[in-house]
This record gives C-alpha cells, sequence and structure tokens, in this order.
C-alpha cells in the first residue's frame, strides 16, 4: 500500500506537470527575479487586486509590463488603497525584473502614485541570490 505522502506527492508532480507535460510556472517568492533593483514609470492599464498577490499591466513606451504588487494586507500596510489604482494614471515602479529579460515582469518592492511613495517592504532590501 502506498504510502500517503508519496501518493500526494505524485499528485503535485502530475499537477505540476499540467495537461502539456509543461512544468508549472510559478513565479511567487523572488526566486524568478534579478539581484538588483529596476525602475519603471509609465500608464496603468489595467488592475487586478486580490489574492495571492495584485497584478498591474503598465503601458511602458507602448510596451505592456506585468507587475506583481502586494497581497491585500501588504498594499494596505503601505497605504495603497484600491481607488489609488485607477487605469490611466502615471505609475512608478521599483523593484526586481524577472531574470528570463524576454519577459516584461517586474515585482515591485516600492509605487509612486501621483506623487506620493509606497512602499510594500519597507525593512527589507533584495538579498543577492
Amino acid at each position: 500500500m502506498r504510502d500517503r505522502r508519496s501518493v500526494l506527492a505524485g499528485l503535485g508532480a502530475i499537477l505540476s506537470a499540467g495537461a502539456l507535460g509543461r512544468p508549472a510556472a510559478a513565479h511567487h517568492g523572488w526566486l524568478w527575479t534579478l539581484d538588483g533593483l529596476f525602475q519603471l514609470t509609465g500608464v496603468l492599464t489595467s488592475v487586478r487586486l486580490g489574492n495571492p498577490h495584485g497584478v498591474l499591466k503598465v503601458d511602458i513606451d507602448g510596451e505592456i509590463w506585468t507587475v506583481e504588487v502586494g497581497y491585500p494586507a501588504q498594499n494596505h500596510r503601505a497605504g495603497l488603497t484600491d481607488d489609488l489604482f485607477v487605469v490611466g494614471k502615471d505609475i512608478t515602479i521599483v523593484g526586481q525584473r524577472a531574470e528570463d529579460e524576454t519577459l516584461k515582469w517586474v515585482k515591485a518592492r516600492r509605487l509612486s502614485i501621483d506623487g506620493q511613495l509606497y512602499d510594500l517592504y519597507p525593512n527589507d532590501e533584495p538579498a543577492a541570490k
């Protein structure tokens, strides 16, 4: 009889592989990002807030970037409220971009909206990997 853990591990591997046999594209945490900070300024084109984290689409000189922001409680602690994220509004993002530079994706550490700075990680700077 199979051990419950091995059955769950096997199920996890099957689910991770997905229907097409590809590994899951997990991106939570910081392992998918480059070291150092990266800054973007552009216009919000779409906003999806909520768990596990918010996702913004930002137009930077005609290229659409995906920006991960915090989860709801983290955004709240930083002073960010849902009404600040208005499509068409200018926004500056400071964060870490995807290690795969073909992806236009950045995980935000700080945002500036209407000249106000919102620090999602006030006690944390990126550590070298």
